[in-house]
């Protein structure tokens, strides 16, 4: 009977052991039910810092694109330069020419040359005149396609730092939440969610530009 009622009370003794262990289990459960919202907020905060590396890696390819664009039309802006400068020496050849028949021979005959030019000549450089402006104009749209590539090269730049920034406070922002998962400390998370946040504005920023 003696030997009953000893298994009856350490029976009773870890019944009553297990429901402690399972209340203290569900208390801490309980107590460290926002771990889970923690862990939801680092995918989302993971899935962001994804879409700013794809982002960042799009700025660059921008920036490369926009400096080549630029050099394009530097080059053909020089050309158009290099050929309006021999349009003005053809140019010029001919109005030597024209003045040299124009002091030819007599005074009288001088005078009359210089008041009645060569037509031909005259058409020439008249011509000429007319092609360096043509030529002029499109070395000046030129190298205004090319003033437009360099700041959209500039802007690229900017907005790929800026991006590229995001990036390393995101990855900052996630390395928190995970010791935070580990330590179990709650102001790790809330200094993740405030980190996350600040680069989710800067990506709003550089969007904005």
């Amino acid at each position: 009977m003696d030997g009953l009622q000893n298994e009856l009370a350490e029976l009773k003794g870890f019944v009553a052991e297990l429901k402690a262990d399972r209340a203290a289990q569900k208390e801490k459960e309980q107590r460290e039910a926002w771990t889970k919202y923690t862990s939801l907020s680092l995918v989302f905060i993971a899935v962001l810092a994804a879409i700013a590396t794809q982002w960042a890696g799009k700025y660059g390819s921008r920036v490369l694109v926009k400096l080549n664009d630029s050099t394009f039309h530097q080059a053909k802006a020089s050309d158009q330069w290099a050929f309006y400068q021999a349009k003005s020496i053809k140019e010029n050849l001919y109005e030597v020419a024209r003045d040299q028949a124009a002091h030819n021979g007599t005074a009288g005959a001088a005078t009359e040359a210089a008041a009645k030019p060569d037509p031909k000549m005259t058409d020439k450089i008249s011509r000429y005149e007319a092609e360096k402006k043509e030529i002029k104009e499109k070395a000046e749209g030129l190298e205004k396609d090319r003033d437009r590539t360099r700041d959209e090269a500039a802007l690229a730049s900017a907005q790929g730092s800026g991006m590229g920034l995001a990036v390393s406070v995101f990855q900052i922002s996630i390395a928190m939440g995970s010791i935070c998962l580990v330590t179990k400390k709650k102001p790790l998370w809330y200094l993740s969610l405030a980190l996350a946040l600040a680069a989710t504005g800067e990506m709003i920023r550089v969007w904005l530009l």
